[in-house]
């Protein structure tokens, strides 16, 4: 029977059997539903399994000789009693690895024509240690302890060098350089600029400046950097756990340095207790593991402690900007310039992205006819720098929204007043922007709309009502203060990430990425999505994550891309093997393919309601010798790979109120208020939970967490004692808002989100504690605000 021919059926069809391109199916909705966790089960009962869960026979540990000079000549490394340690099987040096290294360098920078200089990490430190923690030598024994007692025992012939310790004097004449290698600290130099800012400043009545400091801090996920690795002789595949962000970069880099091919190594990501950044880089350490595990044909095992995490481990800036803005008799802005010095560590590690997120973030939000930073990227003394969450956008967001308050403060006008003359309206969107990205395509900010955002989240927050509220608590001796900031965030970095999904013959629905995920719900992420097309049931869904084995092509988890690309490939996916199986059920069911409908585990006759077995038509999809196949040609499966080249934003607007303690300097948050627009949302407690720690993070940046160094560039923060992290008693109420502006960039309609909270918040709880403390004249300039920086301002202002 034709559907065309019932006109009964007509309302029917036309609800139940919708085009393939759109995502609702008739089968239980997923999509955009607060979903049980897929996640949960296994990590509340602590069946989950980590990199440090990983045993096996034999397992022998390594434990690492780290420098414990910034700048140093490696004259000899001594390891003769160490060797003679109890449970020691070998003692690792760059010269124990050459004969299986086809480079003795870690090349993981992203290309950039900016590179002045090319400063690659070595495998192992061989003739110069660059900052307190780099790995000299390792030692392998049967126990970690023991690994860590012979490691003690390793004694290197340090002859000291002159030291790097900060970005702002590294470029002076005469200034000691961070490495022999290079000629000078300036690793990188680049511009983003557009307009006549020049001619534009030259006339503009008025021009208001800031200088202003942002400090380095790390990741500090709960879970440390870990990595095991072992060799399989029969099938010659070098397999290595790692909590790493990037599976596939990973194993690539391994096969460039070992000259193995890809079959010869495999990467699996099991599950990981936070990344933030700093694990989607390639470590020494990994290198290490795996050759060791080559040379002594047993498994083994590294996994990081603490204080190496503090040493060792990727951290995120210093940045001291130099801005000004030009702005007419209006306060509408005319232009924006200035210098951004970038504190970029003792190697090239990631390159200049995180300079670059800086500076491409700093006017998104705003309509800004002229533009130019510039940009120095320096070397020094200090643990190498890549991203941590949000990848320097905090930085430049910082910068903007520090700008904009004292036009404001300089005008006598609302910080928002200022903010919504200036903000982007919904009405240009799309907003083709002369910015490009460091790919170099154009910036294009797709969907949103920014002044609705805004005046959400200050009705939200009552802003109109504070000041009276703000004068009451002055009469009783209290500093109350309230600010707010304006973020876009660029999400969903491509080009694309690889997915298949697979009916199997049970039944089940398998899928297969090498999508890595950190703590951020890929696993219930990619089932919501392919769950909407082929039945609705996700406990039907099984999983192959985080495994190069199983797939090819992908780049892993950072920049909030996963939803977007990873997501938008399992969609299309989905929809692919959604029609294979009602073409392959209509043909074994006798019907047509517009009366089928998958409902959990079944093709279901929507008159009818004959019922078939998602695994039985998988199997005579299969096939058998001299039969014909219910659709011509085998297997109920699809693999994709959506290319999404240009990014798609998100943006958000922050208020917080705070007290100030003036004659401690102690700040305490007593509400967060968070509205934010991440186009059309497929797990709304997820995306309330991202955010929720995006915030907190975004509150540790402006009031904790500070990696500090000495004037020799030694580490003075390197434990939770001495550096601070948000806590649960530190966090005030907190009040979220979400608008939905489907982006026309993907099919989903789909925005990253997994960075988006901590972008505002540091420019927002400066804007309040600015406002608590304006009797005073203090200024915010620097972060994080420390008590003891707020009481010599306070005194200061006298």
């Amino acid at each position: 029977m034709n559907l065309a021919d019932s006109k009964d059926l007509a309302p029917v069809v036309a609800e139940l059997a919708p085009p393939e391109e759109k995502i609702a199916s008739r089968a239980k909705r997923t999509f955009g539903v607060s979903v049980s966790r897929l996640e949960d089960l296994a990590l509340l009962t602590g069946t989950a399994r980590f990199v440090d869960d990983i045993d096996a026979p034999g397992m022998l540990h390594a434990a690492f000789v780290r420098s414990s000079h910034a700048h140093a000549r490696i004259r000899g490394i001594d390891t003769s009693a160490a060797s003679l340690a109890p449970g020691v099987r070998v003692i690792l040096t760059l010269d124990s690895l050459r004969p299986y290294l086809k480079t003795t360098h870690l090349v993981t920078a992203l290309p950039s024509p900016s590179f002045r200089e090319n400063l690659h990490r070595p495998v192992l430190a061989w003739e110069e240690a660059t900052y307190v923690g780099e790995a000299i030598a390792a030692v392998i024994a049967t126990d970690r302890y023991l690994a860590e007692d012979a490691a003690a025992m390793v004694r290197v012939d340090y002859e000291p060098m002159p030291i790097v310790a900060d970005c702002r004097t590294a470029l002076e004449k005469g200034s000691p350089i961070a490495n022999s290698s290079i000629k000078s600290n300036l690793i990188a130099e680049f511009d983003l600029s557009y307009g006549d800012v020049d001619e534009v400043f030259r006339n503009a009545p008025h021009v208001f400046k800031e200088s202003l400091f942002q400090h380095r801090g790390g990741s500090h996920s709960i879970e440390g950097r870990g990595v095991v690795a072992r060799h399989d002789p029969l099938d010659n595949v070098l397999t290595v756990w790692s909590s790493t962000q990037t599976p596939q970069p990973a194993r690539q880099i391994l096969c460039d340095l070992l000259g193995l091919e890809p079959g010869q190594v495999r990467v699996i990501v099991p599950d990981v207790g936070g990344a933030f950044g700093p694990k989607l880089v390639f470590y020494p350490e990994e290198a290490v593991v795996a050759i060791a595990a080559l040379m002594l044909k047993k498994p083994v095992k590294w996994i990081e402690d603490r204080r190496e995490h503090f040493i060792s481990t990727t951290q995120e800036r210093d940045q001291i900007w130099d801005v000004e803005i030009a702005v007419d008799e209006k306060a509408n802005i005319l232009g924006v310039r200035g210098q951004l010095l970038h504190d970029h560590g003792a190697y090239n590690v990631r390159g200049t992205n995180v300079a670059y997120g800086s500076a491409a973030a700093m006017p998104l939000a705003y309509r800004v006819p002229a533009y130019r930073l510039d940009v120095k990227c320096v070397a020094t003394n200090r643990v190498p720098v890549t991203p941590v969450r949000g990848a320097g956008q905090p930085q430049g967001i910082f910068a903007m929204e520090r700008l904009l308050d004292r036009v404001a403060r300089e005008f006598g006008l609302d910080r928002t007043e200022v903010r919504r003359r200036n903000l982007i309206p919904a009405e240009s969107m799309p907003y083709a922007t002369p910015l490009k990205t460091r790919g170099g395509m154009q910036v294009v900010l797709d969907s949103g709309d920014y002044p609705r955002c805004q005046a959400t989240a200050l009705e939200l927050a009552g802003w109109e009502d504070f000041p009276e509220r703000q004068r009451q608590a002055r009469e009783q001796g209290k500093y109350l203060g309230i600010g707010m900031a304006n973020s876009v965030e660029g999400t969903g970095r491509g080009p694309y990430e690889e997915v298949k999904v697979r009916i199997t013959s049970s039944g089940s629905v398998h899928i297969i990425s090498s999508a890595a995920a950190m703590g951020q719900s890929t696993r219930t992420m990619l089932a919501q999505i392919v769950a909407e097309q082929l039945g609705g049931d996700m406990d039907n869904i099984t999983f192959t994550v985080g495994d190069t084995s199983t797939s090819l092509m992908g780049f892993g988890g950072f920049n909030s891309r996963q939803a977007v690309i990873a997501g938008n490939s399992a969609h299309k996916a989905a929809v692919a093997v959604r029609k294979k199986t009602l073409e392959a059920a209509a043909n074994l069911m006798k019907t047509d393919i517009e009366l089928l409908d998958i409902q959990g585990k079944e093709v279901v006759s929507i008159l009818s309601r004959e019922r078939m077995n998602l695994g039985d038509i998988a199997r005579a999809c299969a096939g058998l010798p001299g039969f014909l196949m219910p659709r011509g040609e085998p297997g109920l499966e699809a693999t994709e790979h959506v290319v999404i080249n240009d990014m798609t934003y998100g943006n958000a607007s922050a208020v917080v109120e705070v007290e100030v303690d003036s004659e401690t300097g102690m700040v305490a948050l007593r509400k967060i208020i968070f509205v934010h627009d991440c186009g059309r949302v497929i797990h709304p407690k997820i995306v309330e939970g991202q955010i929720m720690g995006g915030v907190a993070h975004g509150v540790g940046n402006a009031l904790f967490e500070h990696m500090r160094f000495d004037a020799n560039a030694q580490p003075l923060t390197t434990n939770l004692a001495e550096y601070l992290l948000v806590t649960a008693t530190e966090m005030p109420e907190i009040i979220l808002g979400h608008l939905e502006s489907p982006t026309p960039s993907n099919p989903l309609g789909i925005k990253g989100v997994g960075e988006a909270g901590v972008l505002p918040m540091t420019a927002a709880i400066a804007s309040a504690v600015e406002n608590a403390l304006e009797d005073f004249g203090v200024h915010i300039a620097r972060v994080p605000i420390s008590p003891v920086d707020l009481l010599a301002a306070i005194e200061q202002a006298g």
